[in-house]
């Protein structure tokens, strides 16, 4: 896909919870898992990747530990706690909503 999908924001932090539920995993294994996800339609930057993370782990929805990545280097990994699975949850119940709402604007009932 040529064309880059930007992200409405606050999706970032959703996008994050859910990459973590599947693991584990540290920065640039987040984008990546976000973008083979999403058939290379979205791309995180670090500009806004390590804001996202650092705002997730002040909240307490994610806790990150240094250890060593599969090419043999120190990095930081982050993994999804308890709470961070509850807002992970709350996060998608929104975006359904929203989802729904939008899909009814484009697509009204009509009578």
């Amino acid at each position: 896909m040529s064309e880059r999908i930007d992200l409405l924001q606050g999706t970032l932090d959703m996008l994050v919870l859910q990459t973590l539920q599947w693991g584990p995993q540290h920065g640039y294994g987040i984008t990546q898992a976000i973008r083979s996800q999403s058939s290379e339609a979205l791309q995180v930057e670090t500009g806004s990747l390590y804001p996202a993370l650092h705002r997730l782990e002040r909240q307490g929805w994610v806790k990150a530990e240094w250890d060593i990545t599969d090419t043999n280097q120190r990095a930081k990994f982050y993994r999804l706690t308890p709470a961070g699975k509850k807002q992970l949850i709350r996060e998608r119940d929104r975006w359904e909503q929203l989802v729904a709402a939008i899909g009814s604007v484009l697509n009204p009932v009509k009578s």
